[in-house]
């Protein structure tokens, strides 16, 4: 009898150059790790806690990261990864209003091997570092070239003047677009502020306040900024820059500020870079009566404002919303999710306005800068859960079935199936005012007329019946027939697969 040469399994080792986006987060992980990325993904992880599920479901998070650098003056960006990633980024860009065009840096298996991408990379940004064109150029890895460990660290600092900032953006190390914002916003700030600390530079192009200013810190609606400076006044406070920046001088006005208002609380490599310039940060945001209350009173004590000038801010702002909110009622049962950050903020306004308010469900982890408004949220009896699933969030519709439920493109259309009228939260809701008393009223307005819809939904519901759904979805051209028989053999083949696999899995350990 010949002699069996014994075979042992041996572990692969992820295979760097052909891997995607297919290969799962576990090896990309791996990968990322072996080829150098380890400290940078660490970073990440400190910063950007994942939930007990491995993360939310939503879009690409790179995407923050372009949007915030598409949206500044004189600023390139520059992508590089898979083809198909590219795409749907850039297609995503334009969808949501970019009005320049996205650089892209092509690669394939050989170029990412042999480190030839990287050269590729350093060439097209010497090619596009123009000073009279650019400040900045930011160059962001996607997940395979994070995972191949491209060195975006080893491009210069600057070329010709132009500032050159490179970003690893992995699906599979930060969790969602809006944390991405941070990534790239935390990025800009720690150069500007090593160039403050270098030497004199140059003016933005809005004067310079006479009083001490505010800084913002998250995307918010245009009147926001205005609503907030109004509610400053009294206090001879302003409203300073908003961050993400519109321009690259603002960054130095935003390092500037006597104070950061974190309205988004999740950007914590941001408030890393205030923290390290001395600047105090301040959580939550004038919404509702006790948030605007406990917001101004943080800002004053922060700032040093005399006791009584807080109260004249106090004053005046909550009798505003007050009186907007003796007219204004939202009267039904609501559950609220999204990724936008925010979610928190409206929560707040939807219970102040009298809704029945019993989940809302972020994307985004809980912070310091955020746990106020939880705590409160909670005290009123809402459900409150951060780094919210998907799972979650439908679960949430189908326990306290709702009059309305608001919340990401897949959770309206689940609630709609179910006759439910529903809100996108990012379109319909995180994009209206939040500040002050003009938020109550707009969005009580669109709350209240989406609620009123019911009896469209019920009559539709009841014209339809069960015609369109499940398996007999689509447009046919005779009636569809069930085939039991054909269902109860598919039925037999799963469970003897199962059985098989249960099995060779008692057989394995």
């Amino acid at each position: 009898m010949a002699n069996i040469i014994p075979i042992t399994p041996v572990k692969a080792e992820p295979a760097v150059d052909g891997m995607g986006c297919h290969a799962g987060s576990e090896l990309m992980q791996q990968a990322a790790s072996a080829a150098g990325k380890s400290e940078v993904l660490s970073q990440y992880a400190a910063d950007y806690p994942k939930g007990p599920h491995d993360q939310p479901q939503s879009m690409c998070p790179a995407f923050g990261s372009l949007r915030v650098g598409l949206r500044m003056r004189r600023t390139a960006t520059i992508l590089s990864g898979s083809a198909c990633c590219v795409y749907g980024l850039t297609f995503t860009s334009h969808f949501y209003g970019a009005r320049r065009s996205v650089g892209y840096v092509p690669f394939n298996s050989e170029t990412l091997v042999t480190g030839k991408l990287f050269e590729d990379i350093r060439e097209t940004v010497h090619a596009q570092a123009d000073p009279a064109k650019l400040d900045a150029i930011v160059i962001i890895n996607l997940c395979v070239p994070t995972a191949s460990g491209v060195p975006l660290q080893l491009l210069p600092q600057s070329i010709n003047g132009v500032r050159i900032i490179g970003i690893d953006v992995p699906g599979f190390g930060v969790p969602t677009h809006a944390e991405a914002k941070d990534l790239l916003t935390g990025a800009m700030l720690r150069y500007a502020r090593q160039e403050i600390m270098a030497g004199p530079v140059p003016a933005p192009r809005q004067a310079r306040s006479d009083k001490p200013t505010i800084t913002l810190l998250g995307e918010m609606f245009p009147a926001d900024p205005m609503f907030i400076g109004q509610m400053l006044a009294p206090m001879d406070l302003a409203v300073g820059t908003v961050a993400p920046t519109r321009e690259w001088r603002e960054l130095y006005s935003a390092l500037d500020g006597a104070a950061v208002a974190a309205i988004h609380p999740f950007y914590i490599a941001s408030i890393r870079e205030f923290e390290a310039a001395g600047r105090p940060i301040i959580g939550s945001a004038p919404v509702g009566i006790d948030g605007t209350h406990d917001w101004l009173g943080a800002i004053g004590r922060a700032t040093g404002v005399a006791q009584a000038k807080i109260d004249d801010a106090r004053n005046q702002a909550l009798a505003a919303i007050r009186g907007v909110l003796a007219h204004t009622k939202i009267n039904g049962r609501i559950t609220l999710s999204g990724y936008e950050g925010s979610e928190l903020l409206v929560a707040r306004w939807l219970v102040e306005c009298g809704a029945d308010l019993r989940y809302v469900g972020s994307a985004c982890p809980a912070t310091p800068w955020n746990a106020h408004d939880a705590a409160w949220l909670q005290a009123k009896g809402v459900h409150v859960q951060f780094r919210a699933s998907l799972e979650q969030d439908l679960a949430a519709v189908q326990e306290f079935k709702p009059n309305l439920a608001i919340g990401t493109t897949p959770v309206v259309q689940f609630a709609k199936e179910a006759a439910i009228p529903s809100l996108y939260f990012t379109n319909l809701i995180s994009a209206r005012p939040l500040m002050g008393a003009a938020a109550a009223g707009s969005l009580v307005q669109v709350i209240n007329g989406a609620m009123g819809n019911q009896a469209r939904f019920d009559t539709m519901n009841a014209f339809f019946g069960e015609v369109g759904k499940a398996d007999q979805a689509g447009v046919w051209s005779e009636l569809p027939q069930t085939h039991p028989e054909f269902r109860a053999d598919m039925k037999r083949q799963r469970e003897k697969k199962a059985k098989i696999r249960a099995a060779q899995e008692a057989i394995g350990s």
